[in-house]
């Protein structure tokens, strides 16, 4: 028998498949040893033959089977081929994202136990080992009162020594034991609900259907509840569900609601778990011991089986799209894996994608709406606030009279309030006033953001850290002046307005450590009146009752960005974040702050009018051209050589232009050009951009040219990417 292998090799140059002789066991899905190369390898058996085309007497046999039972199941090695065609990636990229790293790796998830040997009893053992040997008799005199111990405490207390004396004797054995690490949850009763006629409506339609479904529903219409139903039918019919989540920050809270509901039928997934939780919470699924996945982006490739519903959250959401390598769409995985097991895929939101929405009104998704909030509660009021007046009227801060007059009014009632900038740090750049000098990063080519609680200067990109200015490097003037205002900066005033309420800050910054999403909303929840300051990780998902004010104080940060999503990407966090207030008994209030106040993005977002925002929206993606009524591809080359990344860069665009010329008018743009932002963590960046009419022979043609293996030098294709920085 001959076995199909892709050896563990991230490199275009052996991005193929390796023929091998099977050993009797081998099957397909197994990790295996195999010689490459002089040396010897991991590979992923994805195939076994009783024939092949090759001289079989140049055959090398596998080494050795890494297990008895495959890591990989079937599905799994289907799902690796769907998307090195559909993505364009290499397959040993591929298996990366269905066996992370503590799979694939053999890490270690066993710790030893030490206990005293059946063999002897203590006085025997005691005898044996004579009166001079003090550490030994001090471990068997433990071990008698304490009955087992882990390796690291026995050392400490009586050395390493010691303990292997006593196990060479056989007075003391070791025991292996897999040790369990879950993900900290607090449980609470979650009893089910019962659902409004639209939420059983809503129910009714997905359940049992073999169909991708958009179900839009208002923020507090009671989606999760709907979700939640919807797996619990899937479970009843002994299938299993797939649920993600766009943020981490948002999965404690689905956790806690999930595993009161569920038990420990539950798994979850996130790049928060440590190396040993993660393994041993994908153990759980692949040894089927959980059929409930929460996660983030990651968690659709968990190894369930017999899958009765996958669910995305918040769909619209940009996390679902890899950024980096292997870059990937998790909706076209979903789509794959939902066709797989023939169950709904249900794509979840208050404001849906244009592409997502455009599907619905088209038939290609079946639309189910909730259009009400739970009980009715009306949808919070959202006051725009002209900031250019703020300043013609003298008031030059970033917080208009109305947002600091409606914080007020909340805390004096007793409630909570939330504060959007989608801005971390205390200021988005530092320069001199004298002579314009700008502090910028040694290795990227951005401007460095002030931290004033480290201070610091920060790349956001690469995370290099520098000492703050105290004067002007160049011109040496101490004139400093400081850019926009971010998370931090708002946390310290608010702290110098309101003396005596609790602040709570939610960026990237503060929420690095173990559980730090976790415990900051854990303390935010239970502390009235207080104030919770945030980027976009606290704009959707989150339902805390007593939140009855939402301020946004910068609502342009995302309207003017040079890209086509950006009025869609406004419209999307203006009302998720708005839809955090009000939740509950108390009407919501928000203020929006921004210096277009006529844009039509804030007309119907202060209306909540999804519908009429999607159709000006659509008509002017028609009108210019751009998707869902075309495809973007970028190719993306970069280097730490600035003359090889334009030479392969020009190299790739000589043979685009004959594309152009070959596709014609279908082709709508091209061009070659360095990327916004030129240089990251030390490489320089250039693209090639391409618009034209959806046609996928366009599209195989144009990952075919940029197919190419050039030293130092790194190439990404990206189809309809998420942002173009």
């Amino acid at each position: 028998m001959y076995a199909k292998v892709v050896v563990d090799i991230s490199n275009d140059a052996v991005d193929r498949v390796f023929t091998y002789l099977a050993q009797d066991d081998t099957k397909i899905g197994m990790r295996v040893r195999v010689p490459f190369g002089g040396r010897n390898v991991l590979g992923y058996v994805i195939g076994l033959s009783k024939t092949t085309d090759y001289d079989t007497s140049k055959i090398k046999p596998i080494i050795k089977n890494l297990e008895s039972v495959p890591k990989i199941k079937r599905e799994m090695i289907d799902l690796c081929g769907f998307l090195c065609e559909h993505f364009f990636l290499r397959m040993a990229d591929c298996i990366k994202l269905v066996l992370p790293s503590c799979v694939r790796l053999d890490s270690e998830h066993e710790q030893i136990k030490y206990t005293l040997s059946l063999i002897y009893d203590l006085d025997t053992a005691i005898s044996k080992i004579g009166t001079r040997a003090k550490s030994q008799l001090g471990a068997v005199a433990f071990l008698n009162e304490n009955g087992e111990c882990d390796y690291t405490k026995m050392v400490e207390l009586f050395s390493r020594s010691a303990i292997n004396a006593l196990i060479d004797r056989g007075i003391v054995s070791k025991t292996p034991v897999r040790r369990m690490r879950a993900p900290s949850v607090d449980k609470q009763n979650e009893e089910k609900k019962v659902l409004t006629a639209y939420q059983q409506r809503a129910v009714d339609t997905i359940t049992n259907q073999d169909k991708t479904f958009l179900l839009k529903g208002v923020t507090g219409s009671g989606k999760t509840e709907v979700y939640m139903q919807i797996i619990e039918n899937a479970l009843k019919e002994g299938k299993s569900a797939i649920m993600l989540v766009p943020e981490i920050s948002l999965t404690p809270q689905m956790m806690q609601r999930f595993t009161s509901r569920f038990g420990d039928n539950v798994a979850v997934l996130h790049s928060g778990l440590s190396e040993g939780e993660r393994f041993d919470e994908w153990d759980k699924i692949f040894q089927k011991k959980a059929q409930v996945v929460l996660g983030a982006r990651s968690a659709i490739f968990a190894p369930v089986e017999n899958v009765g519903a996958i669910i995305i959250d918040e769909e619209h959401d940009g996390s679902y799209v890899s950024v980096t390598n292997p870059r990937f769409n998790t909706h076209d995985v979903a789509e794959f894996r939902a066709r797989y097991n023939h169950c709904p895929l249900v794509l979840g939101s208050a404001t849906p994608s244009i592409e997502s929405f455009k599907r619905a009104k088209e038939g290609r998704y079946t639309l189910v709406e909730l259009p009400e909030r739970i009980n009715n509660h009306e949808m919070p009021k959202i006051e725009i606030i002209d900031m250019l007046g703020e300043v013609l009227d003298g008031n030059t801060t970033p917080y208009s009279k109305k947002l600091i007059s409606k914080l007020n009014e909340c805390i004096e009632n007793k409630k909570q309030a939330i504060l959007f900038i989608n801005r971390r740090g205390f200021a988005s750049f530092v320069m001199c006033r004298e002579c314009g000098y700008r502090a910028k990063c040694d290795d990227c080519e951005v401007s460095l953001v002030y931290h004033k609680e480290d201070n610091q200067l920060k790349c956001h990109f690469c995370g290099k850290r520098y000492r703050m200015l105290t004067n002007c490097p160049n011109c040496n003037s101490t004139n400093i002046k400081y850019g926009a205002l971010g998370t931090e900066r708002v946390c310290n005033d608010l702290a110098e307005m309101f003396k005596d309420v609790p602040i709570f800050r939610m960026d990237n910054d503060t929420t690095r450590g173990k559980n730090g999403h976790k415990n900051i909303l854990s303390k935010f929840a239970s502390t009235t009146p207080s104030i919770l300051v945030g980027t976009q990780m606290i704009a959707k998902g989150h339902d805390y009752p007593n939140v009855a004010f939402v301020g946004i104080l910068d609502a342009d940060v995302s309207l003017y960005n040079s890209d086509y999503k950006s009025n869609e990407r406004t419209f999307q966090l203006v009302t998720q974040v708005a839809g955090r207030a009000g939740r509950a008994d108390s009407e919501g209030y928000v203020v929006l702050q921004t210096y277009a106040p006529k844009h039509y993005v804030y007309r119907f977002a202060s209306n909540y009018d999804y519908d009429g925002f999607y159709e000006k929206e659509i008509n002017l993606r028609q009108t210019t051209g751009f998707p869902p009524f075309s495809e973007i591809l970028r190719i993306l080359v970069s280097s730490e050589s600035d003359n090889r990344a334009k030479e392969v860069t020009k190299k790739i665009y000589d043979e685009a232009v004959k594309l152009k010329e070959k596709y014609g008018n279908n082709i709508i743009f091209l061009q070659a050009m360095a990327s916004p932002i030129k240089r990251i963590q030390t490489k320089y960046r250039y693209q090639i951009l391409t618009r034209y009419i959806p046609n996928d022979k366009i599209t195989k043609d144009f990952y075919s040219i940029a197919d190419i293996v050039e030293k130092d030098v790194s190439i990404f294709v990206e189809l309809n990417p998420d942002n173009l920085r």
